[in-house]
């Protein structure tokens, strides 16, 4: 994994709990093409370290002491736009995650995820995409009242997508970058964006993460086990 220009993708961590950022440094570490530039224990410090490093990604706990990982998230992309901000929840952070849903967080993972997912976040991410974990992608289709509730209407919103559309949001919610869907698809990638472009335009939704919510809940993504 590295950025455009061949170096390591950038990252900041922050994480108010020592042994979780130590562990996520490791996962981190083991990918040659990353390097994590600052940590932090709270939000104002992980906004600062953002503003010094100007990384590709921030990596924030969701809940953190003087400022959680929402409104840090939303520092970072005041301040720092070009820096896409993860968050890292738990299945008891329902009411945040919920919250950063409708405020375009581009990632949701797990602190007790597969560590397989954390580096897929991260490279989804760091080439302009999103990532939803599919354990968290099942957790907030729960709370909008079930897959089988919501399936019904996301079929209906998804009715208008053509074959390709609906190829590439399976894609998407599976976790892919640009990148990934491209070469699975024997697409370029400006192509892959262009059907992006469309499928929000015709979801009517915001990002990547919306629209994986929707590619679960229309059954285009098969439940994490």
């Amino acid at each position: 994994m590295s950025d455009e220009r061949g170096r390591p993708v950038r990252v900041v961590l922050a994480d108010d709990e020592a042994l979780v950022r130590a562990g996520v440094r490791t996962i981190l570490a083991a990918d040659p093409g990353v390097e994590v530039v600052g940590e932090a224990e709270d939000g104002l410090a992980a906004v600062e370290l953002v503003r010094a490093h100007r990384p590709r990604v921030a990596l924030l706990d969701i809940r953190m002491p003087r400022c959680d990982g929402l409104s840090a998230a939303a520092q970072i992309r005041r301040l720092v736009p070009e820096t896409a901000a993860v968050m890292l929840t738990t299945f008891g952070d329902d009411d945040l995650i919920a919250r950063a849903l409708g405020h375009g967080a581009a990632g949701f993972l797990l602190k007790s995820g597969d560590p397989r997912e954390l580096l897929a976040g991260v490279r989804a991410v760091a080439d302009g995409g999103a990532y939803l974990s599919p354990r968290v992608a099942r957790r907030v289709i729960e709370l909008s009242g079930g897959r089988l509730a919501r399936g019904p209407y996301a079929r209906d919103r998804l009715a208008g997508l053509t074959d390709r559309e609906r190829d590439v949001l399976a894609l998407v919610g599976a976790g892919l970058s640009n990148a990934e869907i491209a070469r699975r698809l024997h697409l370029v990638e400006g192509t892959v964006k262009s059907y992006l472009t469309s499928i929000f335009t015709r979801l009517d939704v915001r990002n990547r993460v919306q629209a994986a919510i929707l590619a679960y809940e229309a059954g285009l993504v098969p439940p994490a086990g």
